[in-house]
């Protein structure tokens, strides 16, 4: 009896230092400690009927049903799932749509808190900083909170953006659902502006996550004295304890700081709102258009390419007869109509093959040259230029290359773009012929290191050597010029003349582009 007595304060005395101390502990390891116990306290229940010995209370309890903290998980999608008084639900975050993006306005809302979406959907739309994307759904689930409505501005990335729900019963209780209560961690941020109190939050979270405090017995006593909180203090000791000379520290730092925290506490002055200006008398009136996203980030791009690419230009006329000639036979059996601009398309990139010096790209400490040519097209859209792309245009025959650049066309007026079908590309044409311009002289679009500006085609008078002894020593001809910008740190004046040469012969005499074949090796 004395020996089962013994053994039973034991364990007693076990169970509550595990109820005390591990109650916090990691999920899973709380979880078989749990077991572990139940178990211990079943053998302990029956040693002590054997030895009419009475157990306490807390013995007589099953720890499997004691509370758990459950991680807070976050998927791979940006899908915050939370566990708080609200239903099961999952936060969407802003996606990351482009490389370059940082920040995102949402245009428009396909969807209405209520409705149900199944995997593929298009949710909203997203405008970043190159085009307008579809937030697509890869799940099934029901909208139960708008959180950035229509019109929401730079909305920074990974910000809560809605609260999606399995089941629809659900969506009432998110009628209320704050941001707050979204994003607990933006709440938090601005405490990273103050380095002294970003130290001192760190102790205070341990005691909060019931962690152990090492303290000597000289500290302990000297902070009661002083009504110090110990989960304040920092400690220098070994692994962490908390020594008599870190509260004086802290003591002298409180008082130092003491003066400011009044300033601190005063509500900041509201920023002022801009007012438009006033049209002065005498001048004519005005309309502000504010800018898109996306015309704001091309802005920027373009003024710091301008500013920091070293450009230089290279001119040359080509004589388009026999290219429109091609164009037109082709036309007679293609199911694609074939334009001049197809036609360009495929001999800038015979040429890319040829010198593929142009084919490279700027990447700060090395220069990349592509093996396959990526031909950006440039297209105008209600929202702005944008540049899709035509990818292994090299490899691609006319009508080929006819039928993606309409298709893509469509999708870009339509904002219909994938972010792979405009992000990228190895070479840039931008054909401003339609606009009836003699010249087009284009900026360089970082990190590609050429771009070709083409301008419309004009009939010219030219002088015939073969009738220079003849009354008529002249002859008519269609001629366009082609303008090619480069960045002088990956080509120079000798490369950027070849390239010129090589599709001013290709586009005048058209027929070489169907001779050149690629090899098995480059085509595999």
């Amino acid at each position: 009896t004395a020996t089962t007595e013994i053994y039973t304060q034991a364990f007693v005395g076990s169970v509550r230092c595990v109820q005390e101390t591990g109650i916090n502990a990691e999920y899973m390891g709380l979880l078989q400690r749990k077991r572990m116990i139940s178990r211990l306290m079943y053998v302990a229940r029956l040693v002590a009927a054997r030895s009419n010995v009475a157990l306490p209370s807390v013995c007589s309890r099953s720890f499997l049903t004691a509370r758990t903290y459950a991680p807070r998980m976050t998927n791979i999608c940006g899908q915050m799932r939370r566990f708080s008084a609200y239903p099961s639900h999952k936060v969407l975050a802003m996606p990351n749509l482009s490389p370059t993006m940082t920040k995102g306005t949402i245009s428009k809302w396909y969807k209405k808190e209520g409705d149900s979406f199944a995997p593929g959907d298009v949710l909203c739309d997203v405008e970043t900083d190159k085009a307008t994307v579809g937030f697509e759904m890869i799940e099934n689930g029901v909208l139960a909170k708008i959180i950035c409505p229509v019109g929401s501005k730079d909305v920074p990335l990974f910000a809560p953006v809605a609260v999606i729900v399995d089941n629809a019963k659900d969506v009432p209780a998110f009628e209320n659902f704050k941001v707050e209560e979204a994003s607990p961690a933006k709440a938090a941020a601005p405490a990273k502006k103050e380095p002294e109190k970003k130290e001192e939050a760190k102790p205070e979270a341990k005691a909060q996550a019931g962690d152990r405090v090492l303290v000597s017995p000289s500290a302990k006593k000297f902070a009661a004295d002083n009504k110090v909180d110990l989960a304040l203090v920092k400690g220098t000791g070994p692994k962490g304890r908390i020594l008599k000379e870190d509260i004086q520290a802290y003591m002298e730092k409180s008082k130092k700081v003491e003066p400011e925290k009044p300033v601190a506490a005063t509500p900041a002055a509201p920023k002022p709102v801009p007012q438009k200006p006033a049209a002065l008398p005498g001048l004519p009136e005005f309309v502000d258009i504010e800018l898109t996203n996306y015309k704001r980030v091309a802005a920027e791009r373009l003024t710091e390419a301008k500013q920091t690419v070293p450009h230089f230009y290279v001119s040359i006329e080509c004589e388009v007869d026999e290219l429109l000639k091609l164009r037109e036979e082709l036309n007679k059996s293609s199911k694609s109509k074939i334009s001049i601009n197809d036609l360009l398309v495929k001999a800038a990139a015979q040429a890319c093959k040829k010198v593929p010096d142009a084919n490279s790209a700027w990447m700060g400490t090395f220069i990349r040259r592509y093996k396959d040519v990526d031909m950006c097209v440039a297209v105008q859209t209600p929202n702005g230029l944008i540049a899709p792309i035509v990818p292994r245009a090299n490899l691609k025959g006319v009508e080929q290359i006819a039928f993606d650049t309409k298709a893509l066309i469509e999708k870009s007026k339509a904002n219909k773009l994938k972010p792979e079908e405009f992000i990228g590309g190895t070479f840039t044409i931008s054909n401003a012929g339609m606009f009836g311009i003699s010249q087009l002289i284009s900026i360089v679009n970082p990190p590609q290191a050429c771009i070709l500006g083409v301008s419309q085609v004009e009939k010219m008078l030219l002088v015939d050597e073969s009738k220079i002894k003849t009354d008529q020593p002249w002859r008519i001809a269609s001629r366009l010029t082609g303008t090619l910008s480069c960045d002088h740190r990956v080509v120079d004046g000798a490369v950027a003349s070849e390239w010129t040469k090589e599709f001013k012969k290709l586009v005048e005499n058209p027929n070489l582009m169907m001779l050149q074949m690629n090899s098995l090796e480059q085509i595999f």
